[in-house]
């Protein structure tokens, strides 16, 4: 059966048509627009991927340069956040120029809101908030740019800790929210992802589960939430999945000596070898691209077509990091 990626995230706009490029591979490819929706953020090698002058317009024109080559090599699916800056303000004003596509899936987020006033020196970049005032208040900032083009909204960054997991309020208005049409979901962070999404799993709203996909940081270094994800996709959810260069660390130059052999292997670059073994694990959806440039884009989507052997994939395994060591360096990763 061709794969469709609205199906295979679970949902659909009425009258949904097979996409002309269902069968193509990179449609298990999207787009995330957190590295080009706002001047800061803590991937590494901003400085040579991002122009010195990062005004509103220069990242708005590199935005859609972006878009425009990824719907051009198959990718379906792009994903905001209302902390990214103005990254669904920039994904809205491209939709707005191009009424014929229709056959683009959009998830965004809320829970963060962003505090950095267009600078890459701020003491606080974005504020988290798992309320149900700030879901109103989101939701309605959100719908006032995306409107019906919207099809996945997420909540932001849940952690075990996050009072999005109890409280019923919150869940009702979300599940109304699923009543009308938008799909629900949520995404995790930090050392504790697995216990974040099995803790979701369990959230059901009139016997009903309330969650039909999860956004998990997973890659070469952070493999801690593998068990759940499986068990999230044998649920019924999609997973998607985001960091998958682990914030650059996984991009030449900074790719571990273990990958940057593996890549000369192939021919391709550190990044496609690193998407690519995401791409092998059976309960992977989608696996975001946070591509800065059309050049990374393109060699992101070389992950499609890369081929590894067993003993690559062995030597790959073993740049497992402790959950806690990885997410202590990335929380040490400055805003650039």
């Amino acid at each position: 059966m061709p794969f469709s990626l609205p199906r295979a995230l679970g949902f659909a706009r009425a009258g949904e048509t097979p996409m002309a490029a269902a069968t193509t591979a990179t449609a298990h490819i999207g787009l995330g627009l957190a590295a080009v929706g706002r001047p800061g953020y803590i991937n590494l090698g901003r400085d040579r991927d991002l122009p010195a002058d990062r005004t509103v317009d220069a990242l708005r024109e590199r935005t859609h340069e972006l878009l425009d080559a990824a719907y051009a090599e198959g990718v379906r699916y792009f994903d905001v956040a209302r902390s990214y800056g103005r990254s669904e303000e920039f994904l809205a004003e491209w939709l707005s120029a191009r009424p014929g596509i229709d056959d683009v899936v959009v998830g965004s987020k809320w829970g963060y809101t962003y505090t950095a006033q267009w600078t890459t020196d701020a003491e606080q970049h974005e504020v988290k908030d798992h309320s149900v005032a700030t879901y109103e208040r989101q939701r309605a900032e959100t719908a006032a740019l995306l409107g019906d083009r919207l099809d996945l909204y997420q909540i932001h960054s849940v952690t075990p800790d996050s009072p999005a997991l109890t409280d019923k309020e919150l869940h009702a208005r979300l599940a109304e929210a699923a009543a009308q049409g938008l799909t629900v979901g949520f995404s995790t962070s930090g050392p504790a992802q697995a216990d974040a999404i099995r803790a979701a799993l369990a959230v059901t709203v009139d016997g009903e589960p309330l969650f039909r996909t999860v956004q998990s940081t997973y890659n070469l270094l952070e493999t801690s939430a593998e068990p759940a994800l499986a068990e999230a996709r044998d649920a019924g959810l999609t997973v998607i999945v985001k960091e998958g260069m682990a914030n650059g660390r996984l991009a030449d130059p900074n790719a571990p000596d273990a990958l940057k052999a593996v890549a000369a292997r192939t021919s391709l670059g550190c990044d496609a070898v690193a998407l690519a073994v995401i791409l092998r694990r059976p309960w992977v959806g989608v696996v975001l691209s946070g591509a800065a440039t059309t050049g990374q884009l393109a060699s992101n989507l070389h992950a499609a077509a890369v081929d590894l052997d067993e003993d690559q994939l062995a030597r790959l395994e073993t740049l497992a990091e402790d959950p806690r060591a990885y997410w202590e360096r990335r929380g040490q990763l400055p805003w650039h």
